[in-house]
C-alpha cells in the first residue's frame, strides 16, 4: 500500500470521526497531530487532505449535491460521504494527483468500506466532476 493510500485512508478516518461526532475536522486533525500514538502524523498528505477539505467544503458539497442526481448528501452513507469529499477535493482542487488516480482512489476505499452499491456511485459521482471540473472551479 502506498504511502497516499495510507494517508487517504488516515485522512477518510478523520473526516468520518468529525461527521459522526459532528465536530470540525480540522480540529480533530489538530487533536490526532498532538497524540504522539496517532497514525495520522505520519504522512503529511493526511493533513493535507482534510485541511484541503475544510478549506473548500462548501464547494465540495455544492458540486457532489449539484452532481449526485437524486441522493442528497444526508442520504448517503457517511463513509462514502468522506470518501467523496476526499476524492472531490483530489479531482477539482489538487493538480498534483491526475483524476484517474484520483477516482480510483477513492474507488478503492469505497470497495473495502462500504456498501456493495458504493464503488460504482463513487466512480459515477467522481467521473462526473472530473468531466466538469472546467465550469465549477
Amino acid at each position: 500500500m502506498s504511502a497516499r493510500t495510507k494517508a487517504r485512508s488516515r485522512a477518510l478516518d478523520i473526516l468520518f470521526e468529525a461527521d459522526q461526532r459532528r465536530v470540525n475536522a480540522e480540529t480533530l486533525l489538530d487533536e490526532r497531530l498532538r497524540d504522539s500514538e496517532s497514525r495520522a502524523g505520519n504522512n503529511p498528505y493526511t493533513a493535507t487532505l482534510v485541511r484541503g477539505v475544510v478549506a473548500r467544503w462548501r464547494d465540495i458539497d455544492a458540486a457532489l449535491t449539484d452532481y449526485s442526481q437524486g441522493w442528497t448528501l444526508d442520504r448517503m452513507p457517511a463513509v462514502d460521504r468522506a470518501i467523496l469529499r476526499i476524492g472531490a477535493w483530489e479531482v477539482l482542487f489538487n493538480d498534483e494527483i491526475p483524476d484517474a488516480v484520483a477516482i480510483s482512489e477513492a474507488v478503492a476505499l469505497a470497495t473495502e468500506l462500504s456498501t456493495d452499491e458504493s464503488p460504482g456511485f463513487v466512480n459515477g459521482l467522481l467521473g462526473r466532476l472530473a468531466e466538469v471540473k472546467a465550469t465549477i472551479v
